[in-house]
């Protein structure tokens, strides 16, 4: 249920129907527009009639029902989309953010030359993995803290913000020591013990889509961390598992413009990851931004080659900088910019 107060409602009313949506034991989220300001209570709308209690107040313009199960992500509780900024950048609101980054920490002159490479081509923040979910526990997982410290340091010498996943509760406190944004991966969208620790951080989180998972699914567990009072949710499309081989999974570039008409959460594609291939990681990346997207997560390594994870899917800098240019030339026609 969302409470739209009437344009002008000073904070002490604001503050009034907060409180007496607590009193009648909802969760209380508020949304300040530019004209309006929204409340939503979260909570079993059968216990207390809101619209009896709280409709009848002068400065309360109308109540009305979220019908989607999703209420904090969706449309109904915010029109406009949501912008996020970290470490001076901004993501959403009609500028295209590019994380860009190797799959998994190597060393130092790796990570360090892939951030001052991406930076120089054009990227906004630096992604990178130190905790690695391999399918096989013999495959590299990652250098763990010391991978952290690496990603600091290539911030320090290049001034991007870094990107990098949580895999559990039990490492979440010394990822966000490190990490700008914290990753939650695929295979932990529907952790949800993990999304409420997340949430109470207020940290910007990725949230990458499960495997198999439906939109709705996806837009449910962003409400887990919106739901602890973190609005700082950026969705990553990332590809489904499906009958087709040629690709690792089967991008569903579909899903971008569905998830922006019913949520106002700014949402990224990953191309490595949705194609397992490089050689569509540059016609995939033009043609989610043209579906809408709000920015990219793309995997560069120096030597995909030798890579000790992903190498595949990953692309090299000057196939990154490829990508960029290619970028700056059809923005302008979507009204969009870098």
């Amino acid at each position: 249920m969302i409470i739209v107060l009437r344009s002008g409602a000073s904070e002490q009313e604001i503050e009034e129907v907060a409180r007496r949506l607590r009193i009648m034991g909802f969760g209380v989220h508020i949304s300040r527009g530019v004209e309006r300001t929204i409340i939503g209570a979260i909570g079993d709308e059968r216990k207390a009639n809101i619209e009896e209690k709280i409709g009848v107040l002068p400065f309360v313009e109308k109540v009305v029902p979220i019908l989607t199960p999703y209420k904090l992500s969706s449309r109904e509780f915010r029109g406009q989309d949501t912008v996020i900024e970290v470490g001076g950048v901004r993501i959403g609101g009609g500028k295209i953010t590019i994380m860009a980054g190797p799959c998994a920490v190597e060393s130092e002159e790796q990570i360090v030359y892939t951030a001052q490479k991406v930076k120089e081509a054009g990227g906004h923040i630096l992604r990178g993995g130190a905790f690695k979910p391999r399918t096989s526990p013999y495959s590299f997982q990652g250098l763990g803290k010391e991978g952290l410290k690496l990603l600091a340091k290539a911030r320090e010498e290049t001034g991007l913000p870094v990107v990098t996943e949580a895999l559990g509760i039990e490492e979440l406190e010394l990822v966000a020591e490190y990490a700008d944004i914290i990753q939650i991966g695929a295979r932990n969208m529907q952790n949800f013990r993990l999304l409420e620790a997340v949430g109470k951080l207020r940290k910007p989180v990725l949230l990458k889509r499960g495997m198999m998972s439906t939109i709705e699914e996806l837009l449910m567990s962003a409400e887990y961390i919106l739901a602890q009072g973190n609005y700082q949710v950026i969705l990553c499309e990332r590809g489904i598992r499906t009958f087709e081989p040629s690709t690792r999974n089967t991008l569903d570039l579909s899903s971008v413009p569905i998830i922006k008409k019913q949520s106002h959460l700014p949402v990224v594609v990953d191309p490595s990851h949705g194609t397992g291939r490089s050689d569509l990681v540059i016609p995939m990346s033009l043609a989610a931004i043209v579906a809408g997207a709000d920015g990219l997560l793309v995997e560069v390594h120096p030597n995909p080659i030798e890579a000790l994870s992903d190498g595949p899917q990953s692309i090299t800098p000057e196939m990154f900088a490829e990508l960029v240019n290619h970028l700056r030339r059809i923005l302008p026609v979507l009204g969009k910019e870098l």
